[in-house]
């Protein structure tokens, strides 16, 4: 009786536990939502700022008979593209991730459950194999949100980077000159092609991590259709006997 009472209390108390952590991510989820909203609001200030500046920089070029109007589009033609790109992908980004934390939990879930009744059931193999994922999904939770607010934090330091040189631009008032522009513009492009280079070598590495995610979860589904066959089976063969 005692060490019945002392399993129970066991899975009881490993339960809680998980279930505190799990719980734990959920709250970071619903905190996430809100840093991700209001850093979108920041990311559309910078592009407010931006999109100021640079009208204010078309017509002080104009004015000082520099460049016409319609030449400077053509030549901010590519910055404006990559500043919208970059618009573009922080939304992308901050939907992704919530997507991949709503299922990481849903999938923490599944596997506490599987978890606790292999420990109840007295199946240490299955015990093992479940808390092993479990440890594995919290890691690639933290490993994720880590990665993500990187991500961000970077995508809004290039921006502010991106209208902090069209402010240069502006302080030069009546000396400003095409030759300024081109000068800007060229260091944009080479800030440019390192950074591609670095975001593709980045993006390989969290492709693997989100393969890697994907293939365990569909592991643990088949898992869990074949564990549960396997009772169905048990189940039935133990009326079949009893009767």
């Amino acid at each position: 009786m005692i060490r019945a009472l002392d399993s129970e209390n066991l899975v009881d108390g490993v339960f809680r536990s998980y279930e505190a952590r799990i719980q734990g991510v959920e709250c970071l989820l619903e905190t996430a939502r809100d840093v991700l909203e209001n850093f979108d609001t920041s990311i559309l200030d910078v592009r407010r700022e931006y999109e100021q500046v640079s009208e204010q920089l078309r017509e002080n070029l104009a004015q000082n008979g520099s460049l016409r109007k319609k030449d400077f589009d053509t030549m901010m033609r590519v910055m404006s593209a990559e500043q919208e790109r970059k618009g573009r992908e922080v939304r992308d980004l901050s939907k992704q991730y919530l997507d991949e934390q709503t299922q990481l939990v849903h999938e923490l879930r599944g596997r506490l459950h599987d978890f606790t009744n292999a420990l109840a059931g007295g199946e240490p193999a299955q015990v093992t194999e479940h808390h092993q994922a479990i440890t594995d999904l919290f890691t690639k939770q933290q490993q994720r949100s880590t990665d993500v607010v990187s991500q961000l934090k970077e995508s809004q330091k290039e921006q502010q980077e991106t209208a902090g040189m069209l402010r240069d631009l502006l302080a030069k008032g009546r000396e400003l000159r095409i030759k300024d522009l081109k000068r800007m513009l060229a260091e944009f492009g080479r800030q440019r092609s390192e950074r591609r280079v670095q975001q593709g070598q980045r993006r390989e590495e969290v492709q693997d991590m989100l393969r890697e995610f994907r293939a365990q979860r569909t592991e643990a589904e088949q898992d869990r259709r074949s564990q549960a066959l396997s009772r169905q089976k048990g189940d039935g063969g133990g009326e079949t006997s009893h009767a």
